[in-house]
C-alpha cells in the first residue's frame, strides 16, 4: 500500500522512485540548513521578516523540486519555465539579499541531489563568509559615522578662498571643496565640503567657529550620502 502511495501515476519500470525515508531525510536536512543560513545571515544585520522566512524555507522548496525532477529533462524544462513566470511584487532587494537567496537555493540544490554532506559543508562555509562580511561592513559603518557634508552660506563680497581652511584643519582629518553655487538671486554663495571629523563630539564648537567667519549665515552639517546603486 505504501509503495503504491509514494509512486507516481505515470511512473514506469524504468523510473527511479525516491524512498519515503530518503525523501524525509533530505527535507529535514534542507530545513535545518535553511534555519542555519537564516541565523548566520541575520547576524549583526537588519533584514525584513519576510526575507528571514524565505531564507528558512527556500532550501527545502528547491530540494523538493530537484528531487521531483530526478533526471527527467522534460520536467526540468517545465520547472524552469514555471520559475521564469514568477514575478515578485515587493520592492527590489539589495545585492546582499539577492546573494543570501542564491546561497539558500544552492544549499537546497545540493541536498536535493542527495549530497547531504556537501550541502552542510556548503551552508557552513558560505554562512561563515557572510558573517565575516557583515562584521567588516559594521566596521566600515563605524568609520562612516565621522564623514560629513558641510554647507556654508556666505555673502557675495566674502572671498572664501582660505577663509575656512584654518578651522577645517583644526576640526577635520580631511576635507575637500566639492561645490560652489550662487543663491538668493546671486547675493549669496553656498559652499559644499566633504569632510571627516576628528571628534564628532566637537560638532557644535566646529559650527560656532564657522559662524564667526560667515557672518552668522546658514550652516548645515549632515551625514554624507555614500549610497551606491545596488542590484
Amino acid at each position: 500500500m505504501l509503495d503504491t502511495l509514494f509512486r507516481g501515476l505515470f511512473d514506469t519500470t524504468l523510473t527511479d522512485t525516491i524512498a519515503p525515508g530518503d525523501f524525509l531525510l533530505c527535507v529535514g536536512v534542507s530545513l535545518l540548513l535553511g534555519l542555519l543560513l537564516c541565523a548566520m545571515t541575520m547576524w549583526h544585520s537588519r533584514f525584513s521578516r519576510s526575507l528571514m522566512v524565505t531564507l528558512a524555507i527556500l532550501p527545502t522548496v528547491v530540494c523538493v523540486v530537484i528531487m521531483m525532477v530526478n533526471g527527467n529533462v522534460g520536467t526540468g524544462v517545465a520547472v524552469a519555465g514555471a520559475f521564469n513566470l514568477v514575478r515578485f511584487r515587493s520592492a527590489p532587494g539589495s545585492a546582499r539579499e539577492i546573494a543570501a537567496l542564491f546561497v539558500a537555493m544552492g544549499a537546497g540544490l545540493i541536498t536535493g541531489m542527495g549530497y547531504l554532506g556537501y550541502g552542510i559543508l556548503f551552508a557552513v562555509i558560505l554562512g561563515a563568509a557572510m558573517m565575516v562580511y557583515n562584521a567588516v561592513s559594521l566596521r566600515s559603518g563605524a568609520v562612516s559615522m565621522t564623514e560629513r557634508t558641510l554647507h556654508i552660506t556666505i555673502p557675495e563680497d566674502l572671498d572664501y578662498a582660505g577663509v575656512f581652511e584654518p578651522i577645517l584643519h583644526q576640526y577635520t582629518r580631511r576635507y575637500s571643496l566639492t561645490q560652489v553655487k550662487t543663491t538668493n538671486m546671486g547675493s549669496l554663495f553656498k559652499l559644499t565640503y566633504d569632510l571627516t571629523l576628528k571628534d564628532p563630539a566637537q560638532e557644535k564648537n566646529f559650527i560656532d567657529q564657522l559662524r564667526l567667519r560667515n557672518g552668522n549665515l546658514e550652516i548645515s552639517l549632515g551625514h554624507q550620502d555614500n549610497a551606491v546603486a545596488t542590484l
